[in-house]
This record gives structure tokens, C-alpha cells and sequence, in this order.
């Protein structure tokens, strides 16, 4: 006998939903889906009417489900947004050149403007380039970086408002779990924000309308609702530090469903006790983008890149950030340590 949808009572039910253990029809579970969503952006009042929102987006599940939805939320309960897209290309070939082809259909089904920054463009390097020089391992440390900052770079060239990311609740709770790993205490207090006030010039307010959306759900969402997504894992990821972290909270959840709501609570109620010291964040002296040093990781990396010392970004060498700034050559033992620096 087949199992009737558990909200309306009528239609036969297509799946059960992770998130609550309900038996849902296609149409019932659209409908809880996108109210979840829009009661999220609602109750952290995301947004105020008449912005311009960009919406990033790489052509992945997260984001295509994050721009479908917020447009049907934006017609449906009158939000008065102006909604574009931005992506950012990190010169990946086989992987975001063809992401890309996907968010430029997007950007024709959803009748979005579209705006695509380059790593190129804005630093003179690919990721392709990078990855030859310093190989598989610590190379998403410099995406991370570069990509941050192109976000930002993109939304003041658009001028919008806000820029919302696809990250769900598995990403916030792999990103807590990460912090605790690495003790860092400062983005740890910061990673469950849903948003983040303008942190200084140069960088746009962020914020995450599916932070409390199941990366199950979202999958089963783009499947039914046959959105258009690239879905190839990038070539340079397989040993990122996040993968880890990911694997384990995927053993916890099958132990414990409710474990990445969980972890999402963990971080959120954090305190941390008097007396410690937290960064404090300031402006990069060369570019202006925020940083809580003289120079910001984006410059420390793009200056160990053009000088052939990629190892000068990676771990902390704040002594060498007055060389840098003056432009003055690394000593024969300075070079010789960095190069000594396991990747």
C-alpha cells in the first residue's frame, strides 16, 4: 500500500525528508522546503526592500538551489530585491570552465544579470598556474583566499548591498568542527553568524539564507525540481582539510541524525572566557582590504607567488611583513627556511 504524504493526507509521498523523518509528496516537500527558507531570511531580517543582492554562484546544487529560491521567495512574498549573479572563476580547467557553462544557463532560466571575475583578471595568476607551483597540498588555502576577496572585488564592481552564499547547515558545522581542530577561536565565534555587517571599506555584508538547510535536502530538492546544477567535485580538492571534517560528521550523523544541527547549536552558544585576546581587525596598509595584520593573507600570498617563494603565505611570518611592504629582498637564510617549510 502506498505511503500517503503526511501533510496534505491525498497525494502518494515521494520521499522522506531528512531534516524531520516526514513522508512528503513532491509538491508538499517544495512548499516546506522554500517556507523554511523564507522563515530563516525573515526572522534574521537578511534583508530590507529595494537591495541589490548578489547571489554566488558557481553552477554547484547549493547555489543554483539558493538562486531558484530566493527568486520564487522574492516574487512571492514581494521582498523588493534586485537579484544578480556573481561568480568567480579561479582558472580551473575541466572543472570551473565547465561550472561556468552552468551558470551562464542560469543566468538565461532565471532572467538574472551575470557577473564573472577572474583570478586572472584581479591577480595575474590562475589556479592552474598556482597548483604548479606549489602542488596539491596546501592549494585551497589559496583559493580560499583569492576567492573571498574576488567575491567582495565582484559585489563593489556590481555595487550591490548584500552578497548571499549557498552554504548550508553541513558546511556551517564542518566549518565549527574545523575551527575547534585548528583552535582558532576568532573565526570560530564568527563561522555560525547567518550574517556579517560590513567588517570594513572593501567588503560587502554576507549572508547565508540556507544555513539551516540539510545538504540531503537541497540535493533532493534540485533533483525533483530538475534544476539545472554541475555537480564534479573540484580536481584540486581531494586533499583539502574540509573533506576530514566532512567524513566525520557524515559517521556522526549516521549515529546520531541530529548531530550537524547540533554542532550548528554548539557554535552558535560559544562563549569564551575574559581575558582572551582576539584579533583585531584593521585594513590591509598595501590594498585596504580588511585584515587583523599589516598585510592581508590575499597580498602575503600573492607576494610569495611573484617572488617564487609560494611558502611565504602559508603558516605565520608576520617578522617578514615589513620586507614585503618595503619591497626588500628576503635574506639567503629567510629564503632558505621558507623553502625548507614542508608542503
Amino acid at each position: 500500500m502506498p505511503i500517503l504524504c503526511s501533510s496534505c493526507g491525498q497525494k502518494r509521498a515521494v520521499l522522506k525528508r531528512p531534516k524531520t523523518g516526514h513522508s512528503l509528496c513532491k509538491e508538499c516537500f517544495f512548499w516546506a522546503f522554500e517556507e523554511e527558507v523564507h522563515q530563516t531570511i525573515v526572522s534574521a531580517h537578511l534583508f530590507n526592500p529595494g537591495e541589490t543582492v548578489g547571489i554566488g554562484a558557481s553552477g554547484g546544487k547549493d547555489s543554483t538551489v539558493l538562486a531558484h529560491v530566493l527568486k520564487v521567495l522574492n516574487e512571492r512574498y514581494n521582498y523588493g530585491l534586485k537579484l544578480l549573479l556573481l561568480s568567480v572563476d579561479e582558472g580551473i580547467t575541466g572543472y570551473r570552465d565547465d561550472s561556468l557553462e552552468t551558470v551562464k544557463r542560469n543566468q538565461q532560466q532565471y532572467e538574472l544579470p551575470l557577473k564573472i571575475v577572474s583570478y586572472e583578471e584581479l591577480y595575474g595568476w590562475t589556479m592552474d598556474a598556482i597548483v604548479k607551483q606549489v602542488g596539491l597540498k596546501n592549494n585551497c588555502t589559496f583559493c580560499g583566499v583569492f576567492r573571498r576577496q574576488a567575491l567582495d572585488r565582484g559585489a563593489m564592481m556590481l555595487n550591490v548591498d548584500k552578497i548571499c552564499t549557498g552554504h548550508n547547515a553541513d558546511d556551517v558545522a564542518e566549518t565549527v568542527l574545523m575551527n575547534v581542530l585548528r583552535g582558532d577561536i576568532a573565526r570560530l565565534r564568527r563561522c555560525t553568524a547567518i550574517s556579517t555587517a560590513s567588517e570594513g571599506e572593501g567588503v560587502v555584508p554576507r549572508c547565508k539564507p540556507l544555513k539551516y538547510a540539510y545538504e540531503k535536502e537541497i540535493v533532493l530538492y534540485a533533483y525533483f525540481k530538475k534544476l539545472d546544477y554541475f555537480s564534479t567535485e573540484c580536481i584540486y580538492s581531494p586533499n583539502a582539510y574540509r573533506g576530514y571534517a566532512r567524513a566525520f560528521l557524515k559517521d556522526l550523523e549516521s549515529v546520531r541524525p541530529s548531530a550537524i544541527m547540533d554542532v550548528i547549536h554548539s557554535g552558535e552558544n560559544l562563549s569564551v572566557r575574559e581575558g582572551v585576546r582576539m584579533p583585531v581587525q584593521g585594513n590591509c596598509t598595501r590594498c585596504g582590504y580588511i585584515s587583523s595584520q599589516a598585510l592581508c593573507k590575499s597580498c602575503v600570498l600573492l607576494e610569495g607567488l611573484n617572488r617564487g617563494l609560494p611558502r611565504l603565505g602559508i603558516g605565520k611570518h608576520h617578522r617578514l611583513h615589513g620586507k614585503i611592504l618595503a619591497q626588500e629582498p628576503l635574506t639567503q637564510e629567510e629564503e632558505r627556511k621558507l623553502k625548507a617549510i614542508d608542503f
